[in-house]
């Protein structure tokens, strides 16, 4: 529903003042959101005891590929105009632009990874250390969003994600200590 609106909006001009910067934040936006429901999966199922929601992880996952992609390709498109010498240069000379491709590269691979071929030939233990990475990704999320709003010296939706992703890795770990404890 989100793309489909920014589709609606753009083509009937409803971004506002500057559509670039709007298609950019909301795309950017909507993978934070993305990224923290793909987060709250694994809570819920188990707070809520549905083990189904398991199934529908990987889906959330490819739509926050997915709005990463479209992330990237607005930067790309309407900041850089597709020149790809400029775009290197600006993620060499920006830390937050640094971070960010970064972790679209490390969502990439588990983007790759994702399918239950790869999934077979690497052998479940060592795919799902590497899907562990998600954690990585959602701390350079903050930290690019989090550099990215320091320029206009705004923290407020930066400490809501902040707080949600937080709270969201937070109950892993005392999960995991929980485990630990009973095991000891």
């Amino acid at each position: 529903m989100p793309f489909a609106w920014l589709v609606f909006a753009a083509f009937t001009d409803r971004l506002g003042a500057n559509p670039a910067e709007a298609l950019i934040r909301s795309t950017g936006d909507w993978t934070l959101r993305m990224l923290c429901i793909v987060l709250a999966v694994t809570p819920l199922r188990q707070w809520l005891n549905v083990p189904s929601l398991a199934r529908y992880r990987r889906m959330l996952g490819l739509f926050t590929f997915f709005y990463a992609a479209l992330h990237l390709l607005a930067y790309a498109w309407l900041d850089m105009g597709f020149e790809w010498g400029e775009v290197v240069r600006d993620i060499a000379k920006r830390p937050f632009i640094l971070v960010g491709f970064l972790g679209f590269v490390l969502l990439s691979v588990l983007f790759a990874t994702s399918f239950k071929r790869a999934i077979k030939a690497m052998g479940a233990p060592s795919w799902q250390r590497l899907h562990r990475t998600v954690y990585l990704i959602a701390g350079l999320a903050l930290l690019h969003f989090f550099w990215m709003r320091a320029g206009k010296n705004d923290f407020n939706e930066v400490l809501v994600y902040a707080a949600v992703i937080g709270v969201l890795l937070g109950v892993r770990v005392l999960r995991r200590f929980a485990s630990k404890s009973k095991n000891a």
